[in-house]
């Protein structure tokens, strides 16, 4: 688990990254690398959003065991 926890989080850092250089500046660097709605790129797009639902399992889970202290402050 710890190996899929580092892919996602890499993976949600590019995507995180990518959107930011959208916004900023209009420059879609998947696009740019892969091409524009490639197969690759749509993999890559793909497996951000598979990584963002992932990570989402353990927000979840945090909730569930009452841990949302950093949430109030």
């Amino acid at each position: 688990m710890r190996t899929i926890n580092i892919v996602s989080l890499i993976l949600l850092i590019v995507g995180g990254l990518n959107w930011g250089l959208v916004g900023l500046f209009d420059f879609d660097l998947v696009a740019a690398i892969f091409g524009r709605m490639t197969l690759l790129s749509r993999i890559v797009y793909i497996l951000v959003g598979a990584s963002a639902v992932w990570q989402l399992i353990p927000l979840i889970r945090s909730f569930d065991e009452g841990e949302t202290t950093a949430l109030r402050h």
